[in-house]
């Protein structure tokens, strides 16, 4: 029985795939267009530059294939992301694959730190604000909810700086890769430049949970399934636990997964203000510098990463609720 299930999981995954694959060349399509469709032109600044010539400007542009049509750009780009080479940056001189793979585990980082924050708050506060509805603790916790998701993160992040890192001095404001130490002073010194980014997104993401978290458990906690468990003399923890809390993590799953797009836009924001070298900050300096291979690059593994934290909470589904089938 237990094989019976592990393969139906993997035909689950398997179709689930194959339904990824011609949404991702669907992404890449619309991305590829609407880049060559906007103003400029990755060699602008070559051009204006009186020392290059003429011929040496036109001979890139043929090397790059710069003007040859869309749709055979286009797959030529494609044809070479299978193969491993995601293009060149004309900004930065080296392959674009090389820049992202350096700034994508800063932005993960960030990010799953955040995330981690916003679910160790949320769902404790949640569930017990949920369990004590309309008291003062539940009061007090949605109307922090409030102001954490009605908050914009660069506002958040500024009112951090202002407060942790110029009149306090606790915290450095500016993300610094080459930090000097070593052992446990160089760790605590990472930890020390990653916490106001870190809070900063997981107070937005963490208010909209806590009310979804809430919202959620106060339409299990009615059910009659549960009011029968309480009738069997099972503990209050173990209700609350095992059959309230498990049931109302479906919904917030979803949230989670759909929710994802909203929290790397926030990254890029947040990255920004605090000079983080993560793929938010790369994609804004290549979009100022007309970089298109690093901007639709960059894209195009958000859009992977969105796409894959959705399989995820797909597959969550089944584990969270027995009830839900893969097949």
């Amino acid at each position: 029985m237990f094989l019976q299930g592990k393969t139906t999981v993997s035909q689950y995954l398997l179709r689930r795939l194959l339904i990824v694959i011609p949404s991702l060349i669907g992404i890449s399509l619309v991305l590829f267009v609407l880049l060559a469709l906007a103003p400029g032109d990755p060699f602008g600044e070559l051009a204006q530059n009186p020392a290059v010539p003429p011929e040496v400007r036109a001979a890139l542009r043929e090397k790059f294939g710069l003007d040859d049509p869309i749709m055979v750009r286009y797959f030529r780009w494609l044809l070479a992301m299978l193969q491993g080479d995601w293009g060149f940056s004309f900004v930065s001189r080296m392959d674009v694959d090389t820049l992202i793979m350096q700034r994508l585990p800063v932005t993960l980082i960030v990010i799953g730190a955040s995330q981690v924050l916003a679910l160790v708050v949320a769902l404790p506060v949640g569930v017990y604000a949920a369990m004590r509805p309309y008291s003062l603790f539940d009061q007090v916790a949605t109307t922090t909810a409030f102001i954490g998701f009605s908050l914009p993160t660069f506002f958040t992040g500024l009112l951090f700086i202002l407060v942790f890192s110029i009149h306090l001095d606790w915290l450095p404001f500016v993300y610094q890769t080459n930090v000097s130490g070593t052992g446990l002073e160089y760790i605590w010194e990472h930890i020390r430049q990653a916490i106001m980014p870190v809070v900063v997104l997981g107070l937005f993401q963490g208010g909209v949970l806590t009310r979804f978290v809430r919202s959620a458990v106060l339409d299990v906690v009615r059910l009659d399934y549960v009011t029968t468990a309480r009738a069997k003399g099972l503990r209050e923890g173990v209700v609350i636990l095992k059959h309230i809390v498990r049931n109302a993590l479906i919904p917030v799953v979803t949230l989670i997964a759909l929710q994802m797009p909203i929290v790397f836009g926030g990254a890029v924001v947040t990255e920004q203000i605090f000079r983080i070298p993560g793929i938010g900050s790369l994609l804004i300096a290549s979009i100022l510098a007309n970089d298109t291979p690093v901007i639709m690059a960059v894209t195009f593994v958000t859009a992977c990463l969105v796409i894959l934290f959705n399989l995820i909470a797909d597959l969550l589904y089944g584990w969270l609720d027995p009830r839900i089938s893969y097949r």
